[in-house]
C-alpha cells in the first residue's frame, strides 16, 4: 500500500527505535526527565528563544498558545483555511471562549493590510483582538509557504497594536527547506511558536511550544488544565531529538516526490486545477467532484491511499515512508485510470 494520505503516518526508523530504546528517562511532570528536558532546551536553542514545551500533539501545542495569549471574549485573528480553525474541534471557543475573525487568500497567503482591516475598534460592541495566528506551511492550501517579508509586515501591525503574534509551525521545517530563512529568525519573531515532530519528521507522537520564560511558564500550567503532563516521555523525546538532528534535511526529498506527483496529476483529464506545489503537500481539485468517491475507491483497490478535503478537493502528502519508486508506480496507476 502506498499511503499518501498525510505525513503523519511515519512510523519510526530503525535509527529513531534505537535512540527511544537507549533513552534515559525520569517524570517529566516533576520535571527530571532527562530525555524530555534535552529535547526542550535544544529546540530552544535552535530556535533562538527562551525555553520550549514538549507537548502530545501540535493541537495542543496551538490550543495551549492560544489560551495564554486570549481571555473570553477575545478575539483571535486568522486564516479561514488554518488548522486551528477547520481541524481543532472547535477548540478557540470551547477551550478559551474567544471568537475568530477569518482573513487571507484561496493561495494561503495572509498580508498585513488586510490583519490591520481584521482588527476590532476599542468598543464594548466588538470583541477584542488579541492574538493573530499564522499557519506555514499552509495545509490546506497545498503546503503554501509564507514570504517571510510578509510575517514581518504582519509582526509590526501586531506590535503597533499590542497583540500576540502565533505560529502554527507544523510544518515550517518543508518551509525553511525552501527559504534562506533560520529557525532563529522565526524565533525572534512570533510571541509563541508551535512545531510539529509527527509529521515531516517522522516522530510516531509529539510537538514543541516554542516562547518566552513566562510564556512558558504559563504555558506549563495550561498544558496541565488540558491534561497534558505526562511521566517517562523521555521516550517520545527521544525520538524528537533523533528527527532534529537526522531528518530535517532529507525534507527536499519529500518536496521532490511531491512536485512529481503534482506534475503527474496535473496531466490528468480527470483533474481540473493541482495547487501549486511548493513543499511536500499535493492538492488538487477534480474536474467533476462527484466523481471524488469513485476515484478514492479505484485508487484504494490500486494499492493507493489519499485524503478528501471535501466537494472535489483531494490532498496527497509525500514523506519518508514512501520511496521515489513507490510514487513513480503511484503516476502510473493514476495515467491509467479513466473517469
Amino acid at each position: 500500500m502506498i499511503d499518501l494520505r498525510s505525513d503523519t503516518v511515519t512510523r519510526p526508523t530503525p535509527g529513531m527505535l534505537a535512540a527511544m530504546v537507549a533513552a534515559p528517562v525520569g517524570d517529566d511532570v516533576l520535571g527530571d526527565d532527562p530525555t524530555v528536558n534535552r529535547l526542550q532546551e535544544q529546540a530552544a536553542d535552535l530556535f533562538g528563544v527562551e525555553q520550549a514545551l514538549f507537548c502530545p500533539s501540535g493541537t495542543m501545542t496551538n490550543q495551549i498558545a492560544i489560551n495564554v495569549h486570549t481571555r473570553p471574549g477575545d478575539e483571535v485573528i486568522c486564516h479561514s483555511q488554518a488548522h486551528i480553525y477547520v481541524y481543532e474541534g472547535g477548540g478557540i471557543m470551547a477551550n478559551s471562549g474567544a471568537s475568530v475573525r477569518l482573513v487571507g487568500s484561496p493561495d494561503g497567503l495572509v498580508e498585513a493590510a488586510e490583519v490591520a482591516a481584521a482588527i476590532n475598534p476599542d468598543d464594548p460592541h466588538a470583541a477584542r483582538t488579541r492574538l493573530v495566528a499564522l499557519e506555514n506551511t499552509n495545509n490546506r492550501c497545498g503546503g503554501t509557504c509564507l514570504e517571510f517579508s510578509s510575517i514581518e509586515a504582519i509582526r509590526d501591525v501586531t506590535r503597533q497594536h499590542k497583540l500576540g503574534l502565533h505560529l502554527d509551525g507544523a510544518r515550517l521545517f518543508n518551509a525553511l527547506a525552501v527559504t534562506d530563512r533560520t529557525p532563529r529568525d522565526y524565533g525572534a519573531t512570533f510571541d509563541s511558536i508551535s512545531i510539529c515532530l509527527s509529521k515531516g519528521l517522522g516522530c510516531p507522537v509529539g510537538s514543541l511550544l516554542l516562547g518566552s520564560g513566562d510564556f512558558m511558564h504559563e504555558a506549563r500550567r495550561v498544558r496541565k488544565r488540558f491534561g497534558g503532563g505526562w511521566r517517562q516521555a523521555g521516550l517520545l523525546a527521544a525520538a524528537g531529538i533523533y528527527a532534529l538532528e537526522n531528518h530535517v534535511e532529507r525534507l527536499l526529498e519529500d518536496h521532490a516526490k511531491a512536485r512529481s506527483l503534482g506534475n503527474c496529476l496535473a496531466e490528468q483529464s480527470w483533474v481540473e486545477r493541482v495547487a501549486p506545489v511548493q513543499t511536500n503537500i499535493v492538492v488538487f481539485t477534480l474536474a467533476d467532484p462527484a466523481l471524488e468517491t469513485a476515484l478514492i475507491n479505484g485508487l484504494l483497490d490500486k494499492g493507493i491511499r489519499l485524503i478528501s478535503m471535501g466537494q472535489g478537493k483531494l490532498r496527497m502528502v509525500a514523506h519518508l515512508d514512501v520511496s521515489m519508486q513507490e510514487i513513480e508506480r503511484a503516476c502510473d496507476i493514476m495515467s491509467a485510470i479513466t473517469l
